[in-house]
């Protein structure tokens, strides 16, 4: 099972080298960080933890467990929900690991937002769970297959869009455009009286209109170009 485990260990390594990101094993690079793993022991002893992988990105820290059997990948409790933090899961159970590390960073660093992974499986079948921890608790995310969401490029991008809920800039423009485009749409049904042939019609020549007045919005244009496409259409 050890050797298992560590080729196991080595194809998450592999998969952190090709997101980009600089990860220390048993330990942390980060003097704060690895101050406080030395009293992070899964056996509640006080004594030194050993996290598999620890990394900062940014402003994030990632730290993570393996283990090489999907079984072992996370245990609860009685209620069937929460995360057991018990010695036995701690030790046996890589979500429960991962998390027992990322609660001792958070209370005894600096750090504030933490991605703690659960990893369990081989190289063809894993499972990679992440977890997001601060001091309101932790939250689960979706499994991912790679740790590319979490490069320095993108993590802050994740963050935002699943951990926070944040709409991007873009969605929330084209969510607008659709909205206006749906009352101009009523208010030329209701208002206008216009049929299903002509609002395009109106609409081709409000932008038309704005187009050769440089966005100077001119009424007499847009007069102008509808008359000239019923003209058109008659011929």
């Amino acid at each position: 099972m050890a050797k298992k485990e560590a080729n196991f260990d080595l194809y998450i390594h592999d998969l952190l080298v090709e997101a980009g990101i600089q990860a220390d094993t048993q330990g942390s690079n980060i003097i704060e960080i690895n101050n406080a793993l030395k009293s992070a022991s899964k056996h509640k002893t006080g004594n030194v933890g050993f996290p598999e992988y620890c990394a900062v990105v940014n402003d994030f820290v990632l730290v993570m467990e393996d283990k090489a059997d999907r079984s072992n990948l996370c245990a609860f409790e009685d209620d069937g929900t929460t995360i057991s933090l018990t010695v036995q899961a701690t030790k046996h159970y890589a979500v429960n690991g991962a998390l027992h590390y990322a609660k001792h960073i958070l209370q005894n660093t600096t750090y504030d937002k933490i991605f703690a992974f659960g990893n369990a499986g081989d190289r063809k079948h894993h499972i990679i769970q992440p977890l997001f921890v601060d001091t309101n608790g932790y939250t689960w995310l979706p499994e991912v297959e790679t740790f590319e969401n979490f490069s320095a490029n993108h993590i802050l991008e994740y963050y935002k869009r699943i951990v926070l809920k944040e709409t991007p800039p873009e969605d929330i423009e084209l969510a607008d455009i659709l909205k206006k485009a749906k009352e101009l749409h009523e208010y030329l049904r209701n208002y206008g009286g216009l049929g299903e042939d002509e609002k395009p019609l109106v609409v081709s020549a409000i932008l038309l209109a704005l187009r050769e007045q440089k966005y100077s919005f001119r009424l007499d244009r847009i007069e102008r170009n509808i008359l000239l496409w019923k003209y058109c259409k008659a011929e």
